[in-house]
């Protein structure tokens, strides 16, 4: 985080104290010639069957709990505990199957990728790996028909020949590689142009005992797990070299610590934690395989439940619009990046500071690099409210910005949710979308706000940043400075905020000068600004110089510009907080007395400028 100058803490200060509507005066810088990345199209995902197009997403998964006992051969499944361990027809009921496709093999997942196809969408489908699937779709299994029973079906990974796109259900097992085999006689291989592309090993490993208890009822073994992951992405790259192999599918924070205490913890203790663990094994397997068995290292991620200042614990990714919970909820996507942040949660009173992506990508970058990472799940409640919003735009812009290849949304896209994909995907209603190179961003205060920003590499003196004010009460004076070799002339913007879910346009701006403008951000609200202009060597733009000084500062108004500046003159600008250029003058000596006594009390932004340089500074008047 950027260090805030002793000048400016002390006017802001005063000038929150005597502000009646509270404004908070924030510097933004982008560069858009530092930390320049691809952004990957697939972080701006969902889950399920849900059709999302307004949202104009770009990757759906099909995964969870029921698919871990996902019956390719009939679409039976099993609930495990989040229905009474049921084994029934749910999903080609909720795929909305007719009737006569219910037990055609493999109509949920070719049901799913049809509709992936449609929307031009990337599809990622989880395969079995806990060693049974349903049998039938006779309802509750008990406690005696624990696996194996009657009830299930053996999962074997490679029946290496003799596949049938019509297999035979009376059997007691069922393989891996044939189920690909009947997909890709239908679709093509992953590298054509409608083959499916990814294929997630299971879901959760490390709860497998809690959410399927009759179907794997012993706590998993880091062993175990590695071994089977081993050979069922071993069965998949036998069928689809290209085919990109998804794994460990954690559920959470204590899986990648120790796999959720594992029995055999302790002979992993020397990697520090499990991810580390997998990613060392699937090298070494890949090695002996002689090629890439895992292509995405997957996890899931939830808000923890959160203790408030009264004491109270809460749940973030629940539905509470309770103003506590809110602000809370919209500071818990720091965790994901933010050393600096330490959430009240177990997580944060036990291994703060957490930085999970970067954790995460240290254990890629050690251990096996050229993984991916994805965040298959992700939910942080409040989708009827705006810091629901506010949070998954955070999120989402994080993704873009940290390199993730794919990210998930867990829940129908809805309300809020809604908008804050819109905002990246959707902003204009005719499917405007955020830029596909990230560019450096910066602010000073991420508690306040956030931004990201972006270059369209179709036209990259098109530039976007989206911005965010997590305030409830307090309006944002921003101050944006561009560092590029683009004079940027021109912004549309779209936003959207406390009043409604509804993205609106919010008009235009036409008088930037110098790369740089100020705009007034209400509180609580969500910003997409769309800037064009011309290729042009423009100079860097800095914020403050210690070789001029504005003093006093906060004034009435009257101040003196004390310059210790060898390359003079200087060009001084002065603006207001909506962008106005209020007076203009030339710097060439030791001390210059300015005078704007007549203007209102408020936040004044100085621009000095020469061949050499360029820098900004701000000033506080109040009378």
């Amino acid at each position: 985080m950027k260090p805030m100058k002793k000048h400016h803490l002390i006017a802001w200060a005063i000038w929150l104290s005597f502000s009646v509507n509270a404004q908070i005066a924030q510097d933004f810088i982008i560069n858009t010639n530092q930390d320049r990345k691809p952004i990957s199209p697939y972080i701006y995902g969902s889950n399920g069957q849900s059709m999302d197009r307004d949202e104009n997403i770009t990757a759906r998964r099909l995964g969870g709990n029921r698919l871990t006992g996902y019956n390719w051969e009939n679409n039976f499944s099993n609930a495990g505990t989040d229905y009474f361990n049921n084994s029934d027809d749910y999903l080609p009921y909720y795929f909305n199957l007719p009737a006569g496709q219910y037990l055609q093999p493999n109509a949920v997942l070719k049901t799913f990728h049809d509709t992936s196809l449609s929307m031009n969408c990337y599809s990622l489908i989880q395969l079995p790996m806990a060693g049974y699937v349903a049998r039938d779709g006779n309802g509750m299994v008990n406690e005696g028909e624990v696996a194996p029973s009657g009830r299930w079906r053996n999962v074997f990974n490679l029946k290496a020949s003799g596949f049938s796109l019509t297999p035979d259900t009376a059997d007691n097992n069922v393989y891996v590689d044939e189920c690909l085999n009947n997909l890709i006689a239908k679709y093509g291989l992953s590298s054509t142009a409608s083959g499916i592309k990814g294929y997630a090993l299971d879901n959760e490993w490390a709860i497998w005992q809690y959410t399927h208890p009759l179907l794997h009822p012993d706590q998993p073994t880091i062993a175990e797990v590695i071994d089977k992951a081993t050979h069922l992405a071993g069965a998949i790259k036998s069928m689809d070299m290209n085919a990109e192999v998804y794994g460990a599918v954690d559920y959470g924070y204590a899986s990648h610590l120790q796999f959720q205490d594992a029995p055999d913890w302790s002979n992993y203790t020397a990697y520090g934690n499990f991810t580390n663990a997998f990613l060392d094994a699937m090298k070494d397997a890949s090695v002996s395989a002689g090629h890439r068995l895992l292509d995405v290292y997957d996890v899931h991620w939830y808000p923890q439940d959160f203790t408030l200042s009264t004491g109270e614990t809460v749940a973030i990714d629940d539905t509470s619009t309770a103003r506590p919970v809110a602000e809370a909820r919209m500071q818990m996507p720091r965790t994901l990046w933010d050393s600096s942040y330490v959430e009240n949660t177990w997580i944060g009173m036990y291994f703060s500071p957490c930085a999970y992506i970067h954790d995460l990508q240290h254990g890629i970058d050690t251990y096996y690099p050229g993984t991916k990472l994805a965040f298959t799940e992700f939910r942080y409640g409040g989708a009827d409210h705006i810091s629901g919003g506010i949070a998954i735009a955070d999120v989402l812009g994080i993704f873009g910005q940290y390199g993730i290849y794919m990210g998930n949304y867990w829940d129908p896209i809805t309300g809020y949710i809604s908008s804050a994909y819109k905002i990246y995907r959707n902003y204009d209603g005719h499917y405007g979308t955020f830029g596909d190179i990230h560019v450096a961003a910066t602010t000073d205060d991420y508690r306040t706000a956030s931004i990201y920003a972006s270059l369209n590499s179709a036209d990259t003196s098109e530039l976007h940043w989206v911005v965010m004010n997590k305030n409830y009460d307090s309006t944002l004076v921003a101050h944006f400075s561009i560092e590029a070799n683009t004079i940027f002339h021109h912004a549309e913007i779209y936003a959207f905020d406390q009043a409604d879910s509804t993205l609106h346009y919010r008009g235009s701006l036409n008088n930037m000068t110098g790369n740089q403008f100020n705009y007034t951000i209400p509180p609580l609200s969500v910003y997409h600004f769309i800037l064009n202009g011309s290729p042009n060597s423009t100079t860097e733009v800095n914020k403050d110089n210690p070789e001029v000084n504005i003093l006093p500062n906060p004034s009435n108004g009257e101040f003196i510009i004390e310059n210790r500046m060898e390359n003079l003159p200087l060009h001084l600008d002065i603006y207001n907080t909506i962008g106005e250029l209020i007076y203009q003058t030339e710097i060439s000596q030791a001390k210059t007395e300015i005078d704007l006594s007549d203007h209102t009390d408020g936040i004044y932004f100085l621009t000095f400028t020469n061949s050499q340089t360029r820098f900004t500074s701000d000033l506080v008047i109040h009378h």
